[in-house]
């Protein structure tokens, strides 16, 4: 059994189901948050997830906002990888420090892929 732990955080809740019984049956532990301000409140009683899948528009605390959070409260930090539809992915992925991004609508063989790469 796969003991890596994922946080999704994601507004859009058909997206957020599918990706976490998607990644529950590959054997993960999923974590998931609605947006980034209940994300930074799970993390503060959570131990520290291998990989988080962040969407960047999102009520509450958006992306930017919540890696500029995650950085300035976490010491200890999991790598990020950026899940928007946005035509500039690979520039939102550079503003808030991620690893990776993933294109919505995206292939999940490619997203699998680069959370086996990063979660490690």
């Amino acid at each position: 059994m796969n003991k890596t732990t994922l946080l999704i955080i994601e507004d859009d809740e058909d997206i957020l189901l599918t990706l976490r019984d998607y990644l529950e049956l590959e054997g993960y532990h999923v974590l998931t948050a609605g947006n980034g301000l209940e994300a930074i409140e799970l993390l503060a009683v959570t131990q520290t997830p291998n990989l988080i899948l962040l969407d960047m528009k999102m009520p509450l605390m958006n992306g930017w906002e919540f890696a500029a959070a995650y950085r300035e409260k976490f010491t200890q930090r999991a790598p990020i990888i950026v899940v928007t539809a946005a035509a500039d992915a690979e520039q939102r992925a550079r503003d808030v420090q991620a690893v990776s991004f993933v294109e919505k609508p995206f292939n999940l063989d490619i997203l699998l892929d680069k959370i086996k790469f990063h979660s490690n």
